[in-house]
């Protein structure tokens, strides 16, 4: 795999600083169910990195001292780390709402069945990966099957009330194919809502739409393709100012699944701490002592149309 980090290291970008503290993202492991070619993460199931019962405990003492609100969970695949259940039932008790971002496909591995009642039960958000209503295209993206099994899952987080009952939040995320930005978030959550209706009797509540990052698995392969420096020009050309005011890092910090923090899940996969001394774990952080966000070209990809986040676009 190629290093994209030498190609995003010297920017230009605008200063950004960090406001109030609302969310914690929580890398459970990079170890996943599928390989995805726009996987962010170079997530597999080949990966064997993910987070210790020790460490969790550490970022719950954090998330009780210092009143987080929002508690959202990744990985890789976070439901495949032993302790995914531990987590959100010590989070529920200190009141955090919290996110499962969930492939669906890892809801039908062996021994996991039984977690869509637990995520009904808690009252948890699942934010959901369908990067296209159309079977060719997202088993090209994700796997072969994967389509099928993703809509069947769907089907079963309807039957549970998820999409339905106010209460239960079911979110699903587009990403685009290539080395384009994302089309109209409303517009195509239309698309997206008729069609899996009609098709599928499938209903949800938002779709999220986001940008490509140039790293990793899709950075590798943008260079492989000699499209990197295109793309790149493409997020730059269509920076919009706009999006500065409400970037996700600017109110979330990223945690990986040895305990270390980053401005955002993208710098945490570049290894760009929050200090630039060196890394910081979760036991040392004073939140309120970092307030420069730290930058590299990869962060046009926020600011690119009408910008880029885990809840999709910014403006």
């Amino acid at each position: 795999m190629h290093d994209v980090y030498p190609l995003l290291k010297k920017t230009d970008f605008p200063d950004i600083y960090r406001g109030i503290l609302k969310t914690v993202q929580i890398n459970l492991g990079y170890k996943c169910n599928q390989s995805c070619l726009h996987c962010h993460v170079n997530a597999g199931p080949a990966r064997k990195e993910m987070m210790s019962i020790e460490t969790i405990k550490d970022i719950i003492s954090f998330i009780k001292k210092n009143k987080i609100k929002v508690v959202d969970l990744t990985g890789g695949a976070p439901e495949l780390n032993q302790h995914f259940e531990y987590i959100i039932t010590q989070a529920r008790k200190l009141g955090c709402h919290i996110i499962d971002r969930c492939n669906l496909t890892v809801l039908l591995e062996p021994g996991k069945k039984h977690l869509l009642e637990f995520l009904k039960k808690n009252k948890v958000e699942i934010v959901a990966s369908l990067p296209c209503y159309e079977k060719v295209n997202v088993d090209a993206q994700r796997g072969d099957k994967v389509f099928e099994k993703s809509i069947n899952v769907l089907k079963m987080m309807n039957a549970k009330g998820y999409g339905i009952d106010e209460k239960l939040i079911l979110n699903l995320v587009y990403n685009p194919q290539g080395a384009v930005l994302p089309p109209n978030q409303n517009k195509l959550e239309v698309e997206y809502k008729f069609i899996l209706k009609n098709k599928y009797d499938i209903d949800f509540n938002n779709l999220y739409t986001i940008t490509n990052m140039p790293i990793l698995r899709f950075g590798s392969t943008l260079i492989s393709k000699n499209q990197f420096n295109t793309y790149m020009d493409l997020l730059k050309d269509n920076f919009d100012q706009k999006t500065l005011n409400n970037l996700m890092c600017k109110s979330l910090i990223s945690i990986d699944h040895q305990g270390y923090i980053y401005d955002c899940d993208f710098n945490q996969m570049l290894k760009l701490s929050m200090n630039a001394d060196g890394r910081i774990h979760i036991t040392e952080l004073d939140i309120n002592k970092i307030s420069k966000i730290n930058t590299a070209d990869h962060c046009y990809g926020c600011t690119a149309g009408s910008g880029s986040s885990c809840g999709g676009t910014l403006i």
